[in-house]
């Protein structure tokens, strides 16, 4: 009888300490698992997040009156881009000339389509020779540009108005012109400043 308690609680001790090896384990396991979640979570928003999903950016100047006013804080989605599901109208932010050592963005609207030849001619704007109408010019146009003469857009390139067009910089001056889809950041998706103008951007 001795010898058989002796062998139940010698038994009973290493199932114990069994019990309790494997559950400093799966503390352990718990823990890096958790750190792994952590660290995939803060890689997500730091650089996942900016570079591919969301961006926020901020106008500066009055080229986009009166869908956009200077200050105004925009929440950029980058899918569009990405997936190519850019449209007529959409107002993006991009590099003009694809210079990234500008270090800061330009926001337009989209005229012209990939494939598509755009033409202004005094007031009106001309895609595939046919007049389009549309009314988001906060002021007329000066000045066609280079846009006084028909621009044929590559597969990749899109031709972009300011709204305020009687001082916007955009695809009619060399110094932005057409506008290639890898100068793009993305579409703009919502204004979240001021807080009484948030809400999407049309």
């Amino acid at each position: 009888m001795i010898v058989k308690n002796q062998m139940n609680n010698n038994e009973s001790e290493i199932r114990k300490g069994q019990e309790g090896e494997a559950r400093r384990i799966n503390k352990k396991l718990r823990f890096i698992l958790e750190l792994l979640i952590y660290a995939a979570l803060i890689f997500t928003f730091v650089y996942i997040v900016p570079n591919y999903v969301l961006q926020r950016t901020i106008v500066e100047g009055p080229s986009m009156q009166h869908a956009l006013e200077d200050g105004d804080q925009l929440m950029v989605e980058k899918l569009s881009t990405l997936f190519d599901r850019l449209k007529r109208y959409d107002v993006i932010v991009f590099y003009p000339q694809g210079d990234e050592s500008l270090h800061e963005y330009y926001v337009k609207r989209i005229i012209g389509l990939p494939g598509e030849t755009v033409q202004i001619v005094d007031q009106t704007i001309f895609i595939d020779g046919e007049p389009i109408s549309e009314n988001y010019a906060s002021s007329p146009f000066l000045d066609a540009g280079l846009a006084s003469e028909p621009i044929l857009l590559g597969e990749d390139e899109y031709f972009v108005l300011g709204d305020n067009r009687s001082i916007s910089l955009d695809s009619r001056y060399s110094s932005v012109g057409v506008v290639k889809r890898s100068y793009i950041g993305g579409k703009v998706l919502i204004r979240i400043w001021p807080l009484d103008s948030f809400g999407a951007v049309r």
